[in-house]
């Protein structure tokens, strides 16, 4: 089903009972995220602010559960989609040969282009009301987290078009608002805008851009997909919608942009102007990315629909409602994934925890020795996949969506000295981990099934059984001569060790904790030890595996202790003796003061029953003082 702007989508989501409506006033300033924030991390509906303090009502977490996300793209459940993706891709390549068999393939040609975008010069919907004059201060912007640099655009679709080839592009990048017509475009080094920027950078002029809000919620999704660069966001945005999208020419600028959009953002980019500081901004990482220099988009006209709402999102520690982007991002993206990349794909997975791109699980049908590593090797540079941190390949009958069968699989086919691959190599610009920004180390792990040739490789390893930890605390903190925090054994019975580490009482224990069970062998009966600040609660899995993921760097931080037991050091490397080379980002979390005014709005807001704070658990993850948002201790 094809939406005609989000209110045609607000009306879909009441029809299903899926919308809430807030109609106490809501400060879009610190207190709509910490709403946002309670009712996502418990499965809540979507929630309409009809009372911000502008005309535009706010739209937030329109697809955050399955159920809403297939209604986003106008399908009952994701795997519908893959399915007919899955079809049309086998029907345009399996008719080869004679001349009969190349003809059957001409309707599902005509198929897909009448997906294709068609191009308009009348005005849209999104321009019934123009502003020439335009002050982005009639938008509901979000500020979601205290130390933000500011109010940002969430969920905009950036528009821009290379100079030379004339190739458009359909971005999300988020805008930070500086004033009432100059924004902070943070498009970044790895996406299609900022080599449409480099390209404008030779070509010279101003570079034409602009950002949509709203209009159908697939565009929002479409944005966000790992298309090939120059194939067009559109076309996936009409083979999802079974319509073609009407794009309408721009007031004052010669882009186009769907002519249902709700809100139209006009503007350019001058090539040649001095980049701004922009951020920081609380992350999806779950982390503050950092304060860096970004190009200023310069605002030349406001257009919107007369029943226009402003769409936005909240990021923060996951998982919120990107999640669910992403989850709609496996099962579209798995045919063709399988298809022009490595055939022998099963299946593939983005845990929320590594939010996105610091891990990626892959599920092969092995028919040969070494397969897994191949995967491996290929994945490491496939498209946006050359940005993971870690990746896993498994095969067999394992569910790679039960992570506790995941892990026992894991640690029963693997021997880490052999079947881990270390490299370098490009990460996401928002990791804070690496040295170096935006490349760091990448590890993979080959956890096939192995063959006859392989077998010799993992002998003794099915035997995983539960390790003997009483006084195992005491034996740690004798030889390191400092209390270890805490000690925990993964579901109670993995051979899996956590330990819990404070470093404001040593800056090398991390260091000291590793070399202790190196040298004493009690390692021997672990095949995984993971070391965390003591701040974190070693109880909580999701938690740990989401800080491990985020704040270690392959290359650097493991180390085989034996031939079958890995250390992986998951702390904080600010506190590490002589410090980090980069400024470290502290977690994202709320505001007492923001938490305290939720806390006694909420009966006014009419959303169900009272949810405590994620960030009152979180908070004891912050670092330095409380007012700091980074820290680099020395």
């Amino acid at each position: 089903m094809a939406y005609c702007g989000l209110s045609d989508f607000i009306s879909d989501l009441e029809k299903h009972q899926e919308l809430l409506r807030v109609r106490t006033f809501v400060d879009p300033v610190l207190e709509l995220a910490e709403i946002t924030d309670r009712v996502v991390k418990n499965r809540g509906k979507a929630l309409l602010f009809e009372n911000n303090g502008t005309s535009f009502p706010i739209l937030i977490n329109g697809y955050g559960s399955d159920y809403r996300m297939a209604l986003a793209i106008g399908r009952k459940n994701l795997e519908e989609t893959g399915a007919e993706i899955e079809s049309l891709f086998n029907s345009l390549i399996k008719k080869r040969g004679n001349l009969f068999n190349k003809l059957s393939s001409l309707p599902a040609l005509a198929k897909l282009a009448g997906f294709l975008p068609s191009q308009s010069r009348r005005k849209g919907i999104c321009q019934q009301v123009i502003h020439h004059d335009p002050d982005l201060g009639i938008l509901p912007v979000l500020k979601c987290w205290p130390y933000d640099g500011g109010r940002y655009i969430t969920l905009p679709v950036v528009h821009t078009v290379h100079p030379e080839t004339g190739s458009t592009n359909a971005g999300m990048y988020r805008i930070q608002v500086l004033g009432k017509n100059i924004a902070a475009m943070h498009w970044q080094r790895h996406k299609t805008g900022a080599n449409h920027f480099e390209a404008w950078k030779i070509h010279g002029g101003r570079m034409p851009v602009s950002v949509t809000l709203g209009g159908d919620p697939v565009y929002a999704y479409a944005a966000t997909a790992p298309l090939p660069e120059n194939i067009s966001e559109y076309i996936l945005a009409g083979f999802l919608r079974k319509k073609r999208v009407k794009l309408v020419k721009c007031i004052t600028n010669d882009l186009y942009v769907p002519g249902d959009a709700d809100i139209v953002i006009e503007g350019y980019v001058d090539p040649s102007g001095e980049l701004i500081r922009e951020g920081p901004f609380g992350d999806h990482t779950g982390f503050y990315s950092l304060a860096d220099w970004y190009p200023e988009f310069h605002i030349t006209c406001i257009t919107h629909s007369v029943q226009a709402v402003y769409p936005a999102t909240v990021v923060g520690v996951p998982p919120q409602e990107d999640a669910w982007l992403t989850k709609a991002t496996e099962k579209i993206f798995f045919y063709p994934l399988k298809l022009t990349v490595q055939p022998e794909i099963e299946d593939f997975h983005l845990p929320d925890a590594g939010v996105a791109h610091n891990l990626v699980i892959v599920k092969i049908k092995k028919t040969y020795p070494g397969q897994g590593m191949k995967v491996i090797s290929s994945l490491f540079g496939a498209g946006q996949l050359m940005l993971t941190k870690y990746l896993v390949v498994v095969s067999g009958d394992v569910n790679i969506r039960n992570y506790g069968d995941l892990l026992l699989h894991i640690l029963e086919n693997t021997r880490f000295k052999t079947d881990l691959l270390l490299s370098t190599g490009p990460l996401d610009v928002l990791d804070h981990s690496s040295e170096n920004f935006s490349f760091g180390g990448k590890a993979g792990i080959d956890a096939t099934l192995k063959l006859d040739e392989e077998r010799d490789k993992i002998e003794g390893l099915h035997s995983v059984k539960q390790p003997d930890i009483s006084g195992l605390t005491e034996k740690i903190s004798e030889k390191i001569n400092i209390p270890v925090a805490g000690i925990s054994i993964l579901n109670g019975n993995l051979p899996v060790l956590i330990v819990a580490l404070n470093q404001t009482l040593n800056s090398g224990i991390a260091g000291d904790c590793k070399s202790c069970f190196r040298e004493e062998k009690m390692a021997s009966e672990f095949r995984l030890i993971v070391a965390v600040d003591h701040t974190a609660d070693i109880n909580d899995i999701f938690t740990i595996a989401w800080l491990v993921l985020g704040n270690s760097d392959p290359h650097r931080d493991i180390e085989f202790i034996f031939d079958n037991t890995l250390y992986i050091d998951g702390t904080i490397k600010a506190y590490r003796t002589g410090g980090f080379s980069r400024r470290w980002p502290n977690v994202v979390c709320s505001s007492p003061e923001t938490i305290k005014t939720i806390d006694q709005k909420w009966e006014m807001l009419n959303v169900g029953p009272f949810i405590s704070s994620p960030s009152i658990k979180y908070s004891r993850l912050i670092i330095g003082e409380k007012d700091e948002v980074i820290i680099n201790h020395p």
